[in-house]
């Protein structure tokens, strides 16, 4: 029994550490090729590592884009991007949750079925919108129509149903209202809940490439993900600066989960709590 036990305990972790390499690989392909020259990253047989570690991609994608101007833009567009949809979404799950009130389970429902439609469905009427309200182009069509998210609203929801409804009954009698008991008792208790939306929220808005490449044609306004688009070039690709660039953009959401890996966890965890 015993033999048996670490026998499958050592398969378990056989696969995790294979899928662990699987997942790492990419980036550390990415990371390696961002510190060769346009040459070495395109020999064949190709090589991982790099024979000498140089830093001219790095100079290149700096001097070619104005990407401080370029990241600004992104996070400006993100914090406003997980700003709204904290405050718009939790207001929403809270209201569905919560509050009681006629068609309030059709209302959600509909909110539910826009999960069932592919994104770029909307692309269209949300650019005729932004066109008819004069914002092409500029920092406003970045994050206008992403205040809002459904799966947001969802796993909220989810947060608030597994709440006792003792909480809410006693805060009542005390005298508070709905605004209280939601800031006061209801958000402190689904903190957890609020860090994984953060964290999907700008993992979104941070890699979001269709929507700002339609809507801003401008580099200076432009964010990350269509910026660096730009330097695949017709007919030659400069790898190093793809990759460099690349490293550069995904730095922030490596940081961000790695400091909320653990309420992130706990907040997809959650999620399927009560329906």
């Amino acid at each position: 029994m015993m033999k048996s036990s670490r026998r499958k305990k050592l398969l378990i972790h056989l696969i995790l550490i294979a899928g662990i390499g699987i997942t790492v690989l990419p980036f550390l392909w990415m990371l390696c090729t961002s510190f060769k020259t346009k040459g070495e990253s395109m020999m064949i047989p190709p090589t991982i590592l790099p024979e000498r570690f140089v830093t001219e991609a790095y100079h290149n994608v700096l001097t070619a884009l104005p990407f401080g101007r370029i990241y600004m833009n992104t996070v400006f567009s993100t914090v406003i991007t997980v700003a709204g949809q904290v405050v718009i979404c939790t207001l929403a799950a809270y209201s569905f949750a919560r509050i009681k009130f006629p068609g309030r389970d059709i209302l959600f429902l509909v909110v539910l079925s826009v999960l069932m439609v592919p994104g770029q469905i909307f692309l269209v009427p949300q650019y005729l919108i932004v066109q008819k309200l004069g914002l092409l182009d500029t920092m406003f069509a970045l994050f206008l129509p992403n205040l809002f998210s459904a799966f947001g609203t969802f796993m909220m929801r989810q947060f608030f149903l597994s709440l006792p409804d003792e909480l809410e009954e006693a805060a009542i009698l005390d005298g508070c209202g709905r605004i209280q008991i939601l800031t006061r008792i209801m958000v402190p208790l689904v903190k957890s809940g609020i860090v994984a939306l953060v964290i999907f929220t700008a993992k979104f808005a941070w890699n979001d490439f269709m929507w700002p490449l339609i809507v801003n044609t401008t580099t200076t306004k432009m964010t990350l993900a269509p910026a660096l688009s730009t330097l695949q070039g017709q007919h030659t690709n400069d790898y190093p600066a793809q990759m460099a660039g690349a490293v550069l953009a995904v730095i922030p959401m490596v940081v961000l989960f790695f400091v909320f890996q653990k309420q992130f966890i706990e907040g997809v965890a959650h999620t399927g709590v009560k329906g």
